[in-house]
This record gives structure tokens, C-alpha cells and sequence, in this order.
């Protein structure tokens, strides 16, 4: 079973986009181009080609999971560019033999992948003055605030101490900054950017996030889902009349080019 099996509807409906001025970073790394093409690897439900559409000729979109790319498709549809779906992994996908990128993003993803074996096989289908992109800020169960704590510590009491990734999986952290693993590849001129972010969440959004996550997936809960779910509407309503249900996070942009 997939980490992300139930998941597509609930992450197209209520993760969070990513902020403007990473769209506009990333759309300065392109402007003037002629030919600008898009390559998104572990698009998720498609918000990272979504947003960055306009500043586009063409783009291809890499999903392994098929009722992801469906959610991407809806997305996507009618788009005034060339968009093309993969259902494939990013260390499989396999684009013609003249295609180059402009561009390549990951964004929440890259922790997901063999990042020593996409970043090699990246060289070969990248333009020479091509940007690769990783992006993330982290999640609500990495998030340090009152309200976060108490939700964190509810999951732990239906799931474990131990972050899942999935049903009968457990989360296997990276440590190493993706500033590194950039410059150990062939994208080896990195520069870093930190974007802060507030969010102001709510009781619904909270639980439609959690239900996307593969930390806090409704089956993962199995016979207690609803228990689970009561349980937290509960301590989300009183974290938002006490103080509101706001995060602030760090949303990194780690991009690489070649030297």
C-alpha cells in the first residue's frame, strides 16, 4: 500500500500552496527564455505547475500515485501551455531523447526519493543553464506551537510515539540539508532562500490536512477514526477560541545549478 493511498482528495482540497514570492523566485530563474519548460517531479496533486503556469511554455508533471495525477489533471485541465502526465517515479521517469528542462521542481517530496539517483539521472534531461528547485516547510506534526503539540500528542495516543509514513511504515528522517546533497551533484552552485510564512488555520482545515498527510491518514486509525476525529475537533475548538489555530513557518527554496 501506498503512504499516500485515501489521500489524493483531501491534499488537492487542503494543502497549503506555496507562497507567491517562491513563485516569483522561481519565475525570475526563466524570465526572457524563449522556451521555458517545466519539469515538477513528485507533483502531488499538481500545485507547484499550477502556480507557476504563467510563467511556462510547457509542462511535464511526474506523480507515482494515479489518483494523485488524476487530482493534477482536474488541476491542470485548460491551461493555456502543454501540460503532459507521467505516472511514473521520479527515479523511472524517462522524457524523450531531445527533451531538456528549464526548470525542475520537488517540492515536499525529495525527502520521498533516491535523491543521489534523480539528481545524476536529472543531468542528462536538464538545459545547461537549468535551475533544479527543492522546496518544504516542514508539517503540522513538526510545527511547535501550543496547538500543534496537544494535536501531535493526540496522534501519539491513537498511533505511537514514532511518526508513520503510511500504513505499517514508520517516518525515516534525512538529516543532511538539502544544501548539501545539491552541491555533492551536478547542480553543484547552490543558493538558499527562507520565505516566512503565517498560516491561519481551522478546526476543518486542520482535520482535511491531517486526513492528506501520511502521519495521520483516516485509515491509519482504523475502528477509532471517528474517536480520533471527535476527540480532535474538540481540542482545536478550544485552541481557536483560546488563541486561534495560526502557524508560522520557514518555507526553504534550495536551488542548484550547474557550475
Amino acid at each position: 500500500m501506498n503512504q499516500f493511498d485515501t489521500t489524493a482528495s483531501f491534499y488537492a482540497a487542503y494543502r497549503p500552496g506555496i507562497p507567491r514570492a517562491a513563485v516569483e523566485l522561481l519565475a525570475r530563474r526563466v524570465a526572457g527564455q524563449e522556451d521555458r519548460a517545466l519539469l515538477d517531479l513528485g507533483s502531488g496533486t499538481g500545485q507547484v505547475p499550477l502556480a507557476l503556469a504563467s510563467t511556462t511554455t510547457e509542462i511535464d508533471v511526474v506523480e507515482q500515485d494515479a489518483d494523485m495525477l488524476g487530482e493534477a489533471d482536474k488541476a491542470l485541465a485548460g491551461l493555456p501551455v502543454t501540460v503532459r502526465l507521467h505516472n511514473t517515479s521520479a527515479e523511472l521517469f524517462t522524457p524523450p531523447a531531445a527533451y531538456r528542462a528549464d526548470l525542475v521542481t520537488v517540492c515536499r517530496a525529495f525527502h520521498w526519493m533516491k535523491q543521489d539517483v534523480v539528481l545524476s539521472r536529472l543531468e542528462g534531461m536538464t538545459a545547461p543553464d537549468a535551475t533544479v528547485a527543492v522546496m518544504g516547510d516542514g508539517s503540522l506534526w513538526t510545527a511547535r506551537t501550543a496547538w500543534t503539540d496537544a494535536l501531535r500528542a493526540l496522534i501519539q495516543e491513537y498511533l505511537g510515539t514514532e511518526r508513520r509514513a503510511g500504513v505499517g511504515k514508520k517516518y525515516a528522517a534525512h538529516e543532511r540539508p538539502y544544501r548539501e546533497i545539491l552541491a555533492e551533484s551536478p547542480f553543484d552552485q547552490v543558493e538558499e532562500h527562507t520565505i516566512a510564512v503565517e498560516r491561519e488555520w481551522t478546526t476543518e482545515t486542520v482535520i482535511g490536512y491531517l486526513y492528506s498527510t501520511s502521519f495521520a491518514a483516516r485509515p491509519l486509525f482504523g475502528e477509532q477514526a471517528e474517536d480520533f476525529e471527535r476527540r480532535a475537533r474538540v481540542l482545536l475548538d478550544e485552541h481557536a477560541d483560546a488563541s486561534g489555530l495560526i502557524e508560522h513557518a520557514s518555507f526553504q527554496v534550495v536551488l542548484g545549478r550547474r557550475g
